[in-house]
């Protein structure tokens, strides 16, 4: 029997043949809502139930199969997904939260387009996502990993309001780009 010490990826932990305590109908379940926040301690498996909806989403049903979400879901569309992962980053630097979020939105004005006009990171990435929308012909699901770390990585500190301010009108896209989004996420 092999432990998953340290998988925090879905695919991985299915691929191995690691240990999998199956609760894909909670998976399911879960995914059939619209926005969710989930707060929970440090290593409590946050990361791979983000890495799970994103294979759900993508349409993965190969690395659900002989799960008790496989006999649950009978599309298995494929949608587009925007995860960001805010684990990484040193956000004591000053620059560093906007320069993150602006890669990611570059990457992705890469795949779905860019409107010059568009300056500010909220704008941008609602562009996106409605564009993504018009691509795919699915709205846009978004999952964010530690989406705190911003701001607990300089509480107290200068930079903190700076953060807050970056990250209260980046996920204000959350709001403003509704009409576009199948499912939001934040851990």
């Amino acid at each position: 029997m092999k432990y998953p010490i340290s998988i925090q990826t879905f695919e991985t932990l299915r691929e191995t043949g690691c240990v999998y305590v199956d609760k894909t109908d909670l998976v399911y379940s879960l995914a059939q809502e619209h926005v969710c926040f989930l707060s929970r301690p440090r290593r409590f498996g946050k990361s791979l139930l983000i890495s799970t909806l994103e294979a759900y989403f993508l349409g993965r049903r190969e690395l659900f199969r002989g799960l008790r979400i496989d006999s649950l879901e009978t599309e298995w569309a494929t949608y587009p997904v925007f995860r960001i992962d805010f684990a990484g980053g040193n956000f004591n630097k000053e620059g560093e939260l906007e320069a993150i979020l602006d890669a990611r939105i570059a990457g992705w004005e890469e795949i779905y387009g860019r409107k010059e006009i568009l300056k500010t990171l909220s704008d941008r990435f609602q562009f996106v996502l409605e564009q993504a929308v018009r691509k795919n012909g699915r709205k846009a699901v978004v999952l964010i990993d530690e989406y705190d770390k911003p701001l607990l990585d300089v509480l107290g500190l200068p930079l903190e309001q700076t953060n807050r301010d970056i990250l209260r009108g980046f996920y204000g896209t959350f709001k403003a780009a509704d009409a576009s989004l199948r499912f939001v996420l934040l851990t």
